[in-house]
């Protein structure tokens, strides 16, 4: 299989990125396509992964501060370039960490959606206290969302749990202000009329249960998403640091956190970004990750391990039948 990356996207330059293609081919048998300039490329490659990697020569990177629009525009950028690759069939997913507006713009244009699907949501995976992921989508992509499209998004995130995650029987939910069916705004309201036909819905869930465990899957619109998941990000960060101001305040606690190292390893673990590698948007023809712009090696490894996983999968066929049905 092979995989196309965006080389010269994320912000920390081919560096990073490099190395987690590198750390993924060490793990997995598959043919890299690096996209970007050959020329800060190559001396990061040794010898022995020479057969296992191919660069296609682009120094032009669209750059973070860019409107995501001007992409169409830009043939030459190493993420242009990269979703060609994907759309003429030469690679069966791709993976970036650079402009990510740009990246979802590129992949729904250039790669096309589903049939039936109206709109891609970016998918997430969050850490919850039982040791499981959840799913939550979308977290970006679509900021104003219908009905049509949350049920959508519920349809897709089934399919995800069930293809990717190895879930027989996911639990699927709507986001919401309360567990109550009379709960919600108008549109999530409507949505829930709709996914009362999905034999995997279990109703509405209230904002602790991303990380209690007892759903598997969390549907909202892109704009309350991505608030979500910047406000677990920034709550795992500052308890973080809570956690160590306490600990340099006393010997005693400094010893019970010596005890306790194990525990705050597997804990930093779970809440780490860098386990997960990067984001799906899921819906479209082929597959397209979305990694963070900060990604380091380790997450560009297991964002290619991600689309690896994707593009093996069944689940755009399993997504279609769904729709159709």
């Amino acid at each position: 299989m092979r995989i196309a990356v965006d080389a010269m996207g994320g912000d920390f330059g081919p560096t990073p990125i490099v190395e987690g293609v590198l750390q993924a081919l060490d793990v997995r048998d598959f043919f890299a396509v690096l996209v970007g300039d050959s020329t800060q490329i190559k001396p990061l490659i040794p010898q022995k992964y020479l057969d296992k990697i191919e660069i296609v020569e682009s120094s032009d990177v669209f750059a973070m501060c860019e409107l995501a629009t001007d992409v169409l525009k830009r043939k030459d950028s190493t993420i242009f370039k990269a979703v060609e690759l994907v759309k003429s069939g030469d690679c069966a997913a791709v993976v970036s960490a650079g402009h990510s507006g740009a990246t979802m713009t590129l992949a729904t244009l250039r790669l096309g959606r589903l049939k039936g699907v109206s709109r891609s949501p970016l998918a997430t995976l969050m850490p919850t206290c039982v040791g499981r992921k959840t799913l939550v989508l979308d977290v970006g992509a679509n900021t104003d969302c219908t009905a049509e499209y949350l049920y959508e998004f519920a349809v897709m995130g089934e399919a995800y749990a069930r293809e990717i995650m190895g879930l027989e029987k996911p639990r699927v939910a709507l986001l919401s202000n309360g567990e109550e069916d009379c709960k919600g705004n108008e549109v999530s309201k409507k949505a829930f009329e709709l996914c009362k036909g999905l034999e995997s819905f279990v109703g509405n869930a209230e904002g602790n249960q991303v990380f209690d465990g007892s759903v598997d899957v969390i549907v909202c619109d892109g704009f309350v998403g991505n608030i979500l998941l910047k406000t677990s990000e920034g709550a795992g960060s500052a308890v973080g640091k809570i956690i160590k101001n306490e600990v340099e305040k006393s010997f005693v606690v400094k010893l019970g956190a010596l005890l306790m190292k194990p525990a705050f390893r597997a804990m930093k673990k779970e809440m780490d970004y860098d386990e997960y590698g990067g984001a799906p948007l899921l819906g479209l023809k082929s597959c397209a990750i979305v990694s963070h712009g900060k990604s380091s090696a380790k997450a560009i490894k297991n964002a290619v391990f991600q689309a690896l996983k994707f593009a093996d999968s069944r689940i755009n066929s399993s997504i279609e039948a769904k729709l159709a049905k």
